[in-house]
């Protein structure tokens, strides 16, 4: 019986500190994109964007760099893990405003929209982990910065080491 008392104690005072996640919309202006991400537990989110990516490369046997804004949908699977510690400080929690580490999913065209980088694919993508950040002010504006290294892939190339760089910048829609 002290066994149970000890444990429900111990679980009401870890989650009296716990904030939960939201659902949230979200429009990204540095590169355009439409995001949705969708709490699947207290701190777990599914967040998926449809829109555009950024790709920049500069090798030393081209004469300029290249670039190229490509069509991409993107899947993480995200678990916030320092809630506790900013409601504890003070800080913002609500609409998903923490740190986090994800599983990140990204498919992208092979043919720029915009720019001159020529990919000579069909396809690209990114599966890996990352470490992230996300703020979300009282203004309903959005930073999201997404850093990791993975498994890059395409058609042509099969599968290489990829680093992952990923800012957003816009504003959460809704409440």
């Amino acid at each position: 019986m002290k066994k149970i008392l000890l444990s429900l104690a111990l679980f009401i005072c870890l989650t009296s500190f716990a904030q939960e996640t939201t659902n949230q919309f979200s429009l990204n202006f540095l590169i355009p994109s439409a995001e949705y991400e969708v709490s699947v537990s207290e701190n777990s989110t599914v967040d998926t964007m449809l829109g555009m990516g950024f790709s920049y490369h500069d090798a030393s046997y081209l004469n300029k760099p290249e670039y190229g804004i490509y069509p991409q949908f993107e899947a993480q699977y995200r678990y916030y893990y320092n809630f506790r510690k900013r409601v504890e400080k003070g800080k913002k929690t609500s609409e998903n405003s923490g740190n986090y580490i994800a599983v990140v999913g990204v498919f992208a065209s092979g043919e720029p929209i915009i720019g001159d980088m020529q990919l000579n694919t069909d396809y690209s993508g990114f599966v890996g982990p990352a470490w992230g950040l996300q703020r979300i002010y009282n203004s309903n504006f959005k930073l999201n910065l997404n850093l990791g290294l993975g498994m890059g892939f395409n058609d042509r190339d099969g599968a290489y080491l990829a680093p992952r760089i990923a800012i957003q910048l816009g504003f959460k829609l809704g409440k």
